[in-house]
């Protein structure tokens, strides 16, 4: 009778450790437009991947997202692209991650610009991340869009990484693939959607949507949506929208190649707490070593992570 009650007590106090294990802190750490140190500061891009490596484990890191413009002269400067490779190659085996082309990733006819991502796909292509079991695929025959999944803190999630000025046709295909995994939280990464002071509503043209459009042809329809975050505008910005199920929708804007040496290398961390239901948001540098502080930089999103899945579309 002892050793069954000794057992019993063995699987409630292991149970629990697994639960606890499940809702324990994660970090999802954001690459803001290292076009600058593509071009002329290789060591900070360098310092940036190096830094998440060697903290995968102590900032429990479970994704990385790219937020686009990898280089600086768009499809033309190959050995532009061989600094961005090197550096990511120090992620690759290490940690998911994803990567979308910016419009100084994309081609060019004189000042316009056009679909042409050879060199972005040469270096980042599908092959590159095929072989990943957390990598879930791509739009058409290149990885400008492509999506990924993970799991941390007892939670699914899935990462959408849509090209510059998505085009209509990739919007749809990113809300059947959000329809496709209702069990999953979608975190949504561009490179143009929002300036400092709201969604972008202009940036696009004839090449493809602006924020607004995004928001309203993909993101507000999408009940599991819950945080689109972008880059391409110096400085930073945040608001919160409601979505189409009455749910909130984080959207954020974090770019700082405007700073001294290229930007300095400062990432953003996302830190979920899961049994707070909150992100803590920091900008951390590894150069300085520094967390740099004011509301814009360094906040809190609330966050619910106890809401049952699936999120069904509303109506």
């Amino acid at each position: 009778m002892k050793t069954c009650k000794i057992l019993a007590l063995v699987l409630v106090l292991s149970s629990l450790a697994g639960s606890m294990s499940a809702r324990e802190p994660f970090s999802v750490v954001v690459l803001p437009d290292t076009q600058n140190y593509s071009e002329k500061f290789p060591d900070t891009y360098l310092a940036q991947t190096q830094w998440i490596r060697d903290n995968v484990d102590k900032e429990n890191i479970k994704f990385v997202m790219h937020l686009g413009d990898i280089v600086q002269h768009y499809n033309d400067s190959e050995p532009q692209w061989q600094v961005a490779d090197r550096a990511h190659r120090l992620l690759d085996g290490i940690v998911p991650y994803s990567v979308l082309p910016g419009n100084h990733d994309l081609g060019r006819v004189g000042d316009q610009l056009t679909r042409e991502t050879t060199l972005y796909n040469k270096y980042f292509g599908p092959r590159r991340f095929a072989g990943y079991p957390w990598y879930g695929g791509h739009w058409g025959e290149t990885n400008d869009n492509n999506f990924c999944t993970f799991e941390a803190g007892g939670m699914k999630f899935l990462v959408l990484s849509l090209e510059y000025a998505p085009r209509d046709e990739v919007l749809a295909w990113a809300s059947r693939v959000a329809s496709a995994h209702p069990d999953h939280r979608v975190l949504v990464a561009t490179h143009c959607y929002m300036r400092p002071a709201g969604r972008d509503s202009a940036t696009g043209g004839d090449l493809g949507n602006s924020g607004d459009g995004i928001w309203e042809k993909f993101v507000r329809r999408s009940p599991n949506v819950f945080l689109v975050t972008s880059g391409h505008v110096l400085g930073v910005g945040r608001q919160t929208s409601t979505n189409d199920a009455g749910r909130p929708v984080h959207e954020t804007l974090v770019d700082y190649q405007g700073l001294p040496n290229g930007g300095d290398g400062w990432l953003r961390i996302l830190r979920f707490v899961p049994d707070q239901n909150r992100i803590e948001v920091r900008a951390y540098s590894p150069l300085p070593d520094k967390t740099m502080q004011g509301d814009g930089h360094t906040f809190t999103l609330d966050y619910d992570m106890v809401l049952a899945a699936p999120l069904k579309k509303a109506g």
